[in-house]
């Protein structure tokens, strides 16, 4: 018995769900900006409704992080030496590594909790894990509010250098954004992720400087062991902030160019990454 075999395809007709080409998938997804400005506006609103002190806490977990790490990194284990400024050097630690944390942790979530939204409609899936990343970076912008207050009150001096940590948060957000696209395909695949996250953060902190001078911590070590923790891209992004904010010397040129290739690099990486699993998410 012979099958029949299969019609020929419809010209101007293709597979539902099937992946677009990237240029394509770019374009619809650049369409879909003004979208993800207002899911991200609407997700940070109702991100703390259940609280008594509803948005304040997006201050108060930083600050209070901020009199932890003082008293037990500060004050117990002497960790502010070499730094002059401990409270602004740790200040502007916190709160720009709580962008990356931020990032990584709902990006990973960014496709398994919205897995009605991703079977029900048709869209590009990477307006999730975009949208995600500006709600850590709208939360970042309003840490400001009481990050500069405490930079000036601590003895800092409003200098023109302030400017430069505009494009050092811009260069941020996009190495966050390149990162969110990864996590949030390895979220979509393995349950288990939202469980490992939290312990890769800690250890990702920890090795950044937020708490310590790496220059201090690296003096009697191994060349090697300054090489790897100074290319840390959280510790560049760090370093761009702190520059910009505290006194001293700007950053390098050579920093700079560092931010720029981990952002570009991670952002082109993570986007073709998350690209090519687009016909996966939703079918778990």
């Amino acid at each position: 018995m012979t099958l029949p075999e299969a019609p020929p395809p419809v010209p101007g007709l293709q597979r539902a769900g099937a992946r677009l080409p990237v240029d394509v998938y770019t374009q619809r997804l650049w369409e879909r900006r003004w979208f993800v400005a207002a899911y991200s506006s609407a997700s940070n609103s109702v991100g703390y409704e259940g609280n008594f002190l509803g948005q304040a806490w997006q201050l108060l977990t930083p600050l209070l992080n901020i009199l932890v790490y003082y008293l037990v990194f500060g004050l117990l284990l002497h960790s502010n030496r070499g730094v002059p400024n401990y409270i602004a050097f740790l200040s502007v630690g916190v709160f720009v590594f709580a962008f990356c944390t931020s990032a990584l942790t709902s990006g990973s979530r960014a496709i398994t909790g919205n897995l009605g939204l991703v079977r029900a409609l048709q869209f590009p899936r990477a307006v999730l894990p975009a949208s995600t990343t500006l709600v850590a970076f709208l939360r970042l912008l309003y840490s400001l509010l009481v990050l500069i207050p405490i930079v000036l009150i601590s003895g800092e001096p409003l200098t023109w250098h302030w400017l430069l940590l505009l494009p050092a948060l811009a260069l941020q957000a996009l190495f966050c954004l390149g990162l969110a696209f990864v996590v949030a395909r390895l979220g979509a695949r393995i349950p288990d992720m939202n469980e490992i996250l939290p312990f890769f953060s800690r250890l990702w902190m920890y090795t950044s400087g937020v708490m310590y001078s790496v220059t201090v911590f690296t003096q009697g070590h191994p060349g090697w062991v300054s090489t790897v923790m100074t290319l840390n891209p959280a510790y560049v992004y760090l370093q761009l902030a702190r520059n910009a904010l505290l006194i001293g010397n700007p950053a390098p040129v050579s920093t700079w160019l560092t931010a720029l290739a981990w952002a570009v690099g991670t952002l082109v990486m993570g986007y073709l990454y998350f690209w090519r699993g687009e016909e996966e998410y939703g079918n778990v």
